[in-house]
């Protein structure tokens, strides 16, 4: 976790309570200040919530990510949506949880819509060609951070290593690797050491937190579970997620692209694990090799597009539905067809993380204080570090080599890059994207902006 330079941090006791007005101030800042993926986003929340504010103590926070961690879906909108209810109940939490997207959503799809009329244009592939080169450095950092702040002990390296090993070798279903995982973590327990940072500073400098007073107070009552509160949420939630997937089949047929889209996010929503970096080589199998909807290039270019955007990452999705859309228009205006495909990928990707939230946090409160499910959620966020370690791999490959052929021996799976297609500009802007980002310590925007414009430089004058 980012620590908090001095001048972030007050001495001020903590509200006793927090109006919904100021905290949908606070949510609006934290969506249009959401860079840098998951990383920055979570550290960026903690300085907010935790070290500015006091809402939220550091136990509950930790306690409260682990879980978005094991959850399929953006970790960081999902952690969101969880203090938003929390401090204000559902409409709290929905309002916390729309706000981290909406910013998003309207860049990306904006961006998305020049890319695909003007992609063709020189200028605009070189900038790309830039991007590209620095995503793979940004995707390093995140895999630095989430590793550090993760990978406590020897036991949960270990884990993080096996997982590597069983998602990129063996390419085994990201689902039972999250099963072994707790499994492990629950038979390890001892030596995942939980909580024990967090703990001996629980409320911070300030006292106690926010929702704590609020505990104290008997305003925390809904977040005790019941089985009635619960079928409420799936009665209200499951037809949310299904009626603009049934209105896609009335009206374009069960074979549109529209459909095949809503179902394939829809299953991503339900399987995929680890957040955006950890789905991304999914998606890019499904997308690219599977429909044949976007090149390896495009998705890097994708991924270039979410990291210049507030927002979590996952919002790469939209560029994927909006360029599929507009590719397989068939009869009906591509334009039309890429704003439809943005719009079902959105909706069918994050209607499924409000469900998790509200449907799961009330019992993982009540089990804040088991030590056995801290083990078991600890051990999870530990191979998703190995996943993210997979990822860096996949993109790195394809971003600095022309070809990348895959070769099996019996259930081991290799991905083999050609030797005479490396890119050496590429090479060099990936190692200056590192370099900037690790040792100078500048900023992501400004490091993707160098990247962007040395890279247009190379495929417009170098070359």
């Amino acid at each position: 976790m980012a620590e908090a330079k001095p001048s972030d941090s007050t001495t001020e006791p903590a509200p006793a309570r927090v109006s919904f007005a100021a905290a949908a101030r606070v949510w609006l800042r934290i969506g249009l200040l959401s860079f840098g993926g998951p990383a920055g986003q979570i550290a960026l929340m903690h300085r907010e919530l935790v070290e500015k504010r006091h809402w939220i103590d550091e136990a509950r926070f930790l306690h409260a990510l682990n879980y978005c961690m094991l959850l399929p879906g953006p970790e960081a909108q999902q952690l969101a949506t969880y203090i938003g209810w929390l401090m204000h109940r559902t409409r709290g939490g929905l309002f916390a949880g729309i706000s981290f997207v909406l910013p998003g959503f309207l860049v990306v799809l904006t961006l998305s819509a020049l890319y695909a009329g003007l992609r063709e244009l020189p200028l605009v592939g070189a900038l790309f060609f830039g991007l590209k080169a620095a995503v793979l450095a940004v995707v390093l950092e995140a895999l630095m951070r989430i590793g550090r702040r993760a990978l406590k002990t020897r036991f949960l390296l270990l884990l993080a290593a096996l997982a590597f090993v069983a998602i990129h070798f063996l390419r085994l279903p990201f689902p039972l690797i999250v099963v072994g995982a707790a499994a492990l973590g629950f038979i390890g327990r001892r030596w995942t050491t939980p909580g024990s940072a967090a703990t001996k500073n629980a409320d911070g400098p300030a006292g106690q937190s926010t929702i704590e007073q609020m505990a104290q107070a008997g305003e925390l009552e809904h977040t005790r579970p019941s089985l009635g509160r619960a079928a409420r949420v799936l009665f209200i939630c499951l037809p949310l997620w299904a009626l603009p997937v049934a209105l896609a089949w009335l009206v374009f047929g069960r074979d549109s692209v529209l459909v095949k889209e809503a179902w394939l996010f829809s299953k991503l929503a339900v399987v995929t694990f680890g957040g955006a970096y950890a789905v991304l080589s999914y998606v890019a199998q499904q997308a690219v090799d599977a429909y044949g909807w976007l090149t390896a290039g495009e998705m890097l270019d994708g991924l270039g597009l979410a990291e210049t955007t507030p927002g979590p990452l996952i919002l790469v999705l939209e560029f994927v539905g909006f360029m599929a859309s507009f590719r397989h228009a068939g009869e009906h205006s591509p334009w039309l067809m890429g704003l439809l495909g943005a719009l079902m990928t959105v909706w069918v990707t994050f209607v499924p993380c409000f469900l998790w939230i509200f449907l799961g946090a009330p019992y993982i409160e009540t089990l804040r204080k088991s030590r056995a499910l801290s083990s078991m959620l600890s051990a999870i966020t530990a191979a998703v570090v190995g996943v993210i370690l997979n990822l860096s791999l996949w993109f790195g490959l394809h971003v600095l080599f022309g070809r990348v052929d895959e070769r099996s021996l019996g259930p081991v799976t290799l991905l083999l890059p050609a030797p005479a297609t490396l890119d050496p500009w590429a090479l060099a802007l990936s190692a200056l994207a590192l370099v900037l980002l690790f040792r100078v310590k500048l900023g992501l925007g400004f490091t993707l902006a160098i990247a962007a414009g040395l890279g247009a430089a190379i495929k417009l004058v170098l070359r």
